[in-house]
């Protein structure tokens, strides 16, 4: 939430990955968010906040993205974020399903009405994965998800705990296999991200 493009390395998530960083087997690329102008930004109406959120998406999807593909040749890429970060990547992934193979979501919320008072609009309902992929009905788009991988990690005791065990029925529903991984106690902090990302995509080196 609210976090820097440094944050990811102070916090020790980079060298967790160290081993496949080095060896070359992955390379990672960290980008910071517009959470204070977006959808922490109270004093904006939510339909402002979101307006902002989407011009953020067009930097991704028009710098970010071709940058990545520049540096590695890929044409897809996996995305991960902890906290409101796992929204980020989540609601990138799904919206982009052409671009992103793989989504790891640590500690997510993942229906954005909670951050609006519950209000929606077509943009707010375009940026709200709990709800657009409960409505996703075109057969490219549900076989291009089916192809993703995707990993939903939560602490038990997390108050988002039965929004992620929603969402992986709603996927399920649809025929897209995920993975919810149900961490014992509250598991929402640094020290228990280290260890997810080192879990599911160091593989424990």
């Amino acid at each position: 939430s609210m976090g820097s493009f440094h944050e990811f390395e102070d916090r020790g998530m980079v060298g967790a990955l160290a081993g496949k960083l080095e060896a070359g087997a992955l390379q990672l690329f960290c980008v910071s968010t517009v959470d204070t102008e977006t959808f922490y930004a109270s004093m904006l109406h939510p339909r402002d906040r979101v307006e902002r959120y989407l011009q953020y998406e067009r930097y991704l999807i028009g710098e970010v993205m071709p940058f990545v593909t520049q540096q590695n040749g890929s044409r897809t890429a996996g995305v991960t974020g902890c906290s409101f970060g796992a929204y980020h990547a989540l609601c990138f992934g799904f919206r982009h399903p052409d671009q992103v193979h793989r989504l790891i979501g640590m500690s997510g919320l993942y229906d954005i009405k909670q951050m609006t008072g519950g209000y929606s609009d077509n943009n707010v309902y375009a940026c709200n994965p709990f709800d657009f992929m409960q409505h996703e009905y075109d057969p490219v788009r549900l076989e291009a998800f089916r192809r993703q991988d995707i990993i939903l990690a939560i602490g038990r005791d997390d108050p988002s705990c039965a929004n992620n065990q929603e969402l992986s029925g709603i996927l399920w529903g649809k025929g897209i296999g995920n993975a919810l991984r149900i961490w014992d106690g509250w598991a929402h902090d640094w020290p228990y991200w280290e260890t997810m990302i080192r879990l599911y995509v160091g593989g424990h080196d």
